[in-house]
């Protein structure tokens, strides 16, 4: 297997040394274009085996990328059994790994005329997916005391800006108008998606440095609070995301314009998809249905159900009105056939709230109090959480482990091992789905607070 991956970087590395500035393609009227990972992977550049000392950059992201990364491994998910009969219960007509609709974001998919130069497709999901087409900054942006700035203005995303980061993640890891996964894509065998920007960037792994550089006559954030800036952050913009695809499909602004309506998969699963015992034994009985007619599925709330309580925390007028907004939303989308108009009004209005909190803690001064305050808020709301359906529990567990990690580097609290512990209990409660209980991960939760007394 290392055998092949260092024929790999070998290959890419060669083909990288030959690309210069003079080739950049940044002519007046030219547009930007897509060359591929292989323009990335000289040894000087991004291809070094391990981080180079002294360097602004660890100079080793595409070997990280190319070795550790599942993203390089992408395309490879398509041409297994589960995506053959994926596309085949879909009825598209050929093999996954040729789909759009799949190479959308499984791969870096352009059309010819994006194409700088050959690339290979069974790459993945590679560099320029991230921070985009490269060839008007690739040659420009290794000269000495080049900015970043530069390189942003030349098409480069600035994924040193969180909610900018955020919201390319979530290109795929949500969905926009062009690519997306609906109840259709489940049916047939995708995973449902979820994402939580600071757990997942942990196990990526991570090709950057953290903290970055900080910006002149400012000081250099303090490591143990990165995580929770990307954890808020992250979420009001995933929120705000969400949104934003719910208002075009209340609208049927698809762009196959298929007319799919409610689609399910801004429903929760698990209120449809759970295992059915005794009733007798049904905790979902025994709560009752509350906000909606027994029988009708609930609305998804799981990127808000967490996040609500840092958004009063952080902007109470906000929070508030936020908060209003989606009780229209959540309301109407549990009915069996939620009104349109009612829904896409709703989510529009929330849309800006939720970009206006990200904003704010994009910028703001983390701490110990802010960090403990929110670690003490998921538990007080353990029943709300818990009931809400397994995805917000999820998402409870995830803001959970990234916020005592930040904790934890800072307090070094005397009971670490015993915290860390319970967390842990958390996420194997929702190993299988099917077992979930809410009553038993509520309980959870609130061990969880005695614990940070």
């Amino acid at each position: 297997m290392h055998n092949g991956l260092n024929s790999s970087i070998l290959r890419v590395v060669l083909c990288a040394c030959f690309f210069t500035p003079s080739t950049n393609l940044s002519a007046e009227n030219e547009p930007v274009k897509y060359i591929g990972p292989g323009s990335c992977a000289a040894t000087s550049c991004h291809g070094s085996v391990k981080p180079v000392a002294g360097s602004r950059i660890l100079q080793n992201e595409y070997s990280t990328w190319i070795i550790q990364d599942k993203h390089s491994r992408a395309y490879q998910a398509l041409t297994g059994d589960v995506g053959e009969r994926m596309v085949r219960i879909l009825k598209l007509g050929m093999k996954a790994e040729e789909t759009p609709k799949c190479l959308a974001c499984h791969a870096l998919y352009t059309t010819p005329e994006q194409r700088g130069r050959a690339f290979e497709i069974s790459e993945g999901v590679s560099c320029e997916n991230c921070h985009g087409p490269a060839s008007a900054w690739l040659g420009s942006h290794t000269t000495r005391l080049w900015a970043h700035e530069k390189s942003v203005a030349l098409g480069m995303q600035d994924t040193r800006n969180v909610i900018h980061r955020t919201e390319k993640c979530l290109e795929c890891h949500l969905g926009t108008k062009n690519k997306f996964v609906d109840h259709e894509m489940i049916a047939a065998g995708h995973p449902d998606l979820y994402f939580e920007l600071d757990s997942f960037s942990a196990v990526m792994p991570r090709h950057w440095k953290s903290p970055r550089e900080s910006e002149p006559g400012k000081p250099v954030e303090e490591a143990a609070w990165v995580g929770v800036r990307e954890w808020s952050a992250g979420q009001a913009v995933q929120l705000r995301a969400s949104m934003e695809r719910l208002t075009w499909r209340a609208k049927n602004e698809r762009f196959d314009k298929k007319d799919v309506w409610p689609e399910y998969s801004e429903l929760s699963c698990s209120a449809c998809h759970h295992s059915l015992g005794p009733a007798k034994d049904s905790w979902r009985q025994e709560h009752g249905y509350v906000g909606r007619r027994p029988g009708d599925p609930a609305w998804n709330a799981s990127r808000y159900t967490v996040f609500r309580l840092l958004a009063k925390q952080i902007d109470s007028a906000s929070g508030q009105e936020l908060d209003r907004q989606l009780l229209v939303v959540s309301e109407e989308m549990s009915k069996l056939n939620p009104d349109r108009s009612v829904v896409a009004s709703a989510a529009s209005a929330a849309e800006p709230l939720a970009q206006r909190i990200a904003e704010r803690l994009a910028t703001m001064q983390y701490d110990h109090a802010v960090t403990l305050r929110m670690l003490q808020r998921i538990p007080d709301d353990a029943e709300n959480i818990a009931l809400a359906d397994e995805r917000a529990a999820e998402q409870a567990a995830m803001a959970l482990d990234s916020l005592y990690i930040a904790y934890s580097k800072d307090a070094k609290p005397a009971n670490a091992a015993e915290v860390r512990a319970a967390i842990n209990g958390l996420f194997q409660q929702l190993e299988n789905p099917s077992s979930y209980n809410a009553d038993q991960f509520a309980s959870a939760l609130r061990r969880i607070r005695t614990l940070l007394q």
